[in-house]
């Protein structure tokens, strides 16, 4: 049975695996902190929600103030994940990260989880790693599940993908505290499988640059799965697809099991009215 100190994070964690398969998407939609407006030309990011949530993903990771302009609602089948990091990338140092957000302040909204960003090997690690502890112990405190989003970058990084670099962001997060890492996926299943069975806690693959065609993504999405991680993070190849719900759908598809539309990959670009309708 579930201590009863440990029920909120224990219930937390159960929203954000939903479908009980230990499986989970998420789409992070903060980086329009860090490199500018993510929701296409048109639309709004209420409606880029509703769409994500149509489509099956587990969870959004947004900034605080991206709140004011989102209905509840869209959160009804759908976690909240509040990100409590930013930086641009116009600083003088882009790969410096700082909190912005109060883990209370994402109580406050209604958070079932947080993340932070740490650029492990960046000339700011001190920073972010001491960042990353004492937010790992105000989740504690508070029964808040926490993700890691741990990146090798710095000055004395030359491959970013490297197993040996991955498994130490891995498992950094974990000894500090995390409930959820995110890394990026070395390109081989193999080695992944490697990181993943040195890592104690869920492990997501980063969902990486724009690939060229649904079918190229589903690919990835199949190899890190194979690789032994419980699911991907993955914005651009959703977020900017130009139908973010049926690309959100093909992908929780492959994350949670579920059969895939036997249709043609260049219908990718097409809308389904019937949902444009509801989203609306």
């Amino acid at each position: 049975m579930t201590s009863y100190l440990h029920f909120a994070r224990e219930m937390r964690l159960g929203r954000l695996f939903r479908h009980g398969d230990d499986r989970l998407l998420i789409t992070p939609l903060d980086h329009s902190v860090t490199d500018g407006p993510v929701v296409p030309r048109g639309s709004s990011v209420d409606r880029l929600t509703g769409q994500l949530a149509a489509g099956g993903v587990d969870g959004v990771v947004v900034h605080k103030g991206v709140l004011r302009h989102i209905a509840p609602s869209r959160f009804a089948g759908m976690s909240l994940i509040v990100h409590l990091s930013a930086s641009t990338r116009h600083a003088p140092d882009s790969e410096a990260k700082y909190l912005v957000t109060a883990v209370e302040d994402a109580l406050r909204l209604g958070a079932d989880a947080v993340s932070v960003h740490i650029n492990m090997g960046s000339a700011d690690e001190r920073q972010q790693i001491g960042d990353l502890g004492r937010v790992a112990d105000l989740c504690d405190r508070w029964n808040l599940p926490l993700l890691a989003m741990v990146y090798p970058r710095g000055p004395g990084i030359r491959h970013p993908q490297a197993p040996e670099l991955v498994v130490h962001a891995a498992t950094l997060a974990a000894d500090l505290g995390a409930d959820l890492v995110k890394v990026p996926y070395v390109g081989n299943v193999a080695e992944m499988r490697d990181v993943v069975a040195a890592c104690p806690i869920p492990l997501l693959c980063a969902g990486g640059p724009r690939r060229g065609s649904g079918t190229d993504v589903l690919a990835f999405v199949r190899d890190v799965l194979l690789g032994g991680a419980a699911g991907v993070a993955m914005g651009r190849n959703i977020f900017q697809a130009a139908d973010p719900r049926r690309m959100a759908a093909r992908v929780a598809g492959v994350v949670h099991g579920e059969p895939q539309p036997h249709k043609a990959d260049e219908t990718e670009g097409q809308r389904d009215e019937r949902t444009e309708a509801v989203l609306a």
